[in-house]
């Protein structure tokens, strides 16, 4: 059996390589201005969605992203990767972020319509490192998952996964519909190619304004405040192991 391979939370965050800058209400991190690209799980999820597609697992990708106008460069490049077709939910300016709770209960309406097999999303985002959405969108759906996947293997409607624990690795078998989250071993994530580039601008993207899906996605969580790390103290060089160790028993970490 071929079945839909659905992608979802294509999500656009501030690039990794760019230095962050609180703001100066210190209610979040400075946004406007800032280099933005997919968050890197999710490049392992489209990856991984490519790869079943190309052994005809997968019949047919669809990437979706909750977010402001912009959402639509990040679904791009998701469609220049080798996904199909792309879902847009789109907040209107000045709404607030969306939380995962809020990001589930919209993956859950959209598998709804879509009716997918499977839903692979990165396991957390690089901005606020929630890791949560996959495991909320299972529960509303009651679907089997398999977080933090860095093996996944396809078998008789079945998924044989691996997953990264605390303790190394644990295998674990899920029936199909399921919900997946990637970990960045799971895959090395493709560069478009330029053709593909140009092909994706012709690929569909379906809007649909989140205010209109009639779903609650309030904030459940408020920010008091956000400041930077402390900085770090510089480190001292010690001649040899009788001097560290004096030192030690000086700041009173050993006797």
């Amino acid at each position: 059996k071929q079945w839909y391979q659905r992608r979802v939370r294509g999500k656009r965050v501030i690039d990794y390589a760019v230095k962050i800058r609180v703001r100066p209400d210190q209610l979040g991190v400075v946004t406007d201005g800032v280099k933005h690209s997919m968050n890197p799980f999710d490049e392992n999820a489209v990856e991984e969605a490519v790869r079943m597609k190309q052994k005809k697992i997968v019949k047919e990708i669809i990437v979706a992203s909750c977010g402001p106008s912009q959402a639509q460069e990040t679904i791009r490049t998701a469609l220049a990767m080798g996904a199909d077709r792309g879902i847009h939910v789109e907040l209107a300016k000045g709404e607030e972020a969306l939380q995962p709770l809020a990001i589930a209960k919209i993956f859950a309406a959209l598998v709804e319509k879509e009716k997918p097999d499977l839903v692979i999303l990165g396991k957390q985002a690089i901005d606020d490192d929630s890791n949560q959405t996959t495991q909320l969108l299972a529960g509303l759906l009651n679907w089997p998952q398999g977080t933090m996947a860095s093996v996944v293997e396809h078998s008789e409607g079945k998924l044989t996964i691996t997953r990264e624990i605390d303790g190394g690795l644990e295998d674990i078998s899920v029936k199909l519909p399921a919900v997946i989250s990637a970990d960045l071993r799971l895959n090395e994530p493709r560069y478009a190619t330029l053709p593909n580039i140009m092909k994706a601008k012709k690929k569909k993207i379906e809007k649909i304004a989140a205010s209109s899906m009639g779903i609650d996605i309030a904030p459940r969580l408020r920010v008091i405040k956000t400041v930077d790390p402390p900085v770090r103290a510089g480190g001292d060089k010690v001649p040899d192991v009788a001097v560290l160790l004096e030192k030690l028993r000086e700041k009173g970490h050993i006797k």
